[in-house]
């Protein structure tokens, strides 16, 4: 029964909170440096479901974690992506925790056109079941998109900080939409998830508007 139970995070200081991290820069949106933080995920609930979007970058990672009503394979390190009230689980194993923690709030992106394009990436899905494994060439991309947005982050706010920001995000998520048709050209996954057939339902149910 208690591995059913989930902690809600409705709020991305909750996360900060959780793990001892000062107060986010910003309250709908947080990069974490997981190298400079020294995240502890001992102190990750077995399982959780977030209020926001979530994109973990870790080089060097082995273990699976759980997603949905199944297993997230974490091996061999990449990228992992989680959207709002979806259920995630804390990992089997361990590893080197270097990389970042991109946490967005579905608010930031408020009267953006991101804010409806994100709902099209396939790797926010409980179908997408293996992490986005990256060469040599993706991972310096990736590193030089979440340096911008570090960058950003650490310069002067002003009128443009979101424009900018939300722009570097969509240019991480398109760079990662790539990487994704690279690494399952040969071979598609196959999903008889519960909630993957879930997700369809509500996805046609909400877009032929019979709600």
């Amino acid at each position: 029964m208690e591995d059913n139970k989930a902690d809600k995070f409705d709020s991305i200081s909750d996360v900060h909170r959780l793990f001892g991290l000062p107060k986010p820069l910003h309250p709908l949106i947080s990069l974490i440096d997981n190298a400079d933080n020294q995240i502890d995920v001992s102190k990750l609930p077995h399982t959780g479901v977030l209020n926001f979007y979530k994109i973990s970058y870790r080089p060097k990672f082995s273990g699976k974690m759980r997603y949905g009503q199944g297993y997230y394979d974490f091996d061999e390190g990449g990228l992992l992506f989680a959207s709002p009230n979806q259920v995630i689980g804390s990992y089997e194993q361990g590893g080197e925790h270097s990389g970042y923690t991109l946490l967005v709030h579905p608010d930031f992106l408020w009267n953006y056109p991101l804010a409806k394009k994100i709902k099209q990436y396939g790797f926010f899905s409980y179908s997408a079941n293996e992490a986005l494994h990256l060469s040599d060439k993706e991972k310096a991309t990736i590193h030089s998109i979440f340096n911008l947005i570090e960058e950003e982050f650490n310069s002067r706010i002003d009128d443009f900080s979101q424009d900018v920001i939300i722009s570097q995000i969509e240019l991480l998520l398109n760079c990662c939409n790539r990487f994704y048709k690279r690494q399952f050209i040969t071979r598609k996954a196959v999903s008889n998830d519960l909630l993957v057939k879930l997700e369809e339902i509500l996805d046609e149910f909400f877009n032929n508007e019979k709600a």
